[in-house]
Order: C-alpha cells, then structure tokens, then sequence
C-alpha cells in the first residue's frame, strides 16, 4: 500500500531553497521573494492518482508585482508524466515514479533537470528534498493543517 499524502499541507520551514533556487538560474528578486512567500500543498490521492493543488500565501503583494507562481495544480498518475512551468519560466516534463513510500518526480527543462522527492516523515510532517542540477539539496518542510 502506497503512502497516503492526502491532506492540507502548510510549509514550516525551508532549508538550503536560496542556494538550491540560485542553481535553477533563479533571479536575486524573485529568490527574495521566495523568502517572503509561503505555500501549502492541497493533495488529493487516491492509490497512484494524484492531484496537488500548491498555493503561494503570504508576502503581501510581491506576487503581484513580480511575474512568478503564484500555484499550480498537477493531476497525475505515479508512474506517468506531466508538463508544467517551472519557476525559472521554463516548461519542463515531470516524470514520476514511487521510491519505496516516496515519489520521486524528475523534473527536465531545455536548460536544465533537477529532482524531487515527495516524503512522508510522519502522519503530520511531509517533507519535500529538492536537489539542483549542480547538487545542491534542500528541504522544504510541511505540517498537516486540521
């Protein structure tokens, strides 16, 4: 039986996102802006389909002002493929796939590929590990919202 992400899903905390955006030929205004601006994750799973509503809150009107993400939502099967536009500007194909209870998405753009590893620490704590093409990993912690 597969992990079950389903859930609302706030971030708590990032580590490395600065250094792991930098290597995704992100600007110095839109990082700033990432320091500023939130997210939560709404999944919605059942067995392998997955549909992932990601919000950007918070950071007052930065989204606004700067062109960026201000969300997305993703509808897959793991073991499948989806397109999407990456924060750099570019599209990139996103292959997924299970790692043992994580999925793992491979994320190519023209210019660049990097991963993501989609994990559950516990019941309330689901982490994302992000690593740059140059590798550079970072984390981006979330916490189940009641």
């Amino acid at each position: 039986m597969p992990a079950n992400f389903n859930g609302h899903w706030k971030l708590e905390k990032s580590e490395n996102f600065d250094s792991f955006l930098e290597d995704m030929n992100v600007g110095l205004l839109k990082r700033k802006a990432a320091k500023l601006v939130s997210s939560e994750h709404i999944i919605k799973q059942e067995g392998d389909s997955m549909e992932v509503n990601v919000v950007a809150t918070g950071g007052g009107d930065i989204l606004s002002k700067l062109k960026g993400q201000k969300g997305k939502h993703q509808i897959y099967s793991i073991g499948g493929s989806f397109n999407e536009e990456e924060i750099n500007g570019e599209q990139a194909e996103v292959q997924t796939s299970w790692e043992g209870d994580c999925i793992m998405e491979v994320h190519k753009t023209p210019s660049l590929e990097y991963t993501m590893k989609r994990e559950l620490q516990d019941d309330k704590t689901m982490v994302l590990h992000l690593e740059s093409p140059k590798g550079t990993k970072a984390r981006r912690i979330y916490k189940k919202l009641e």
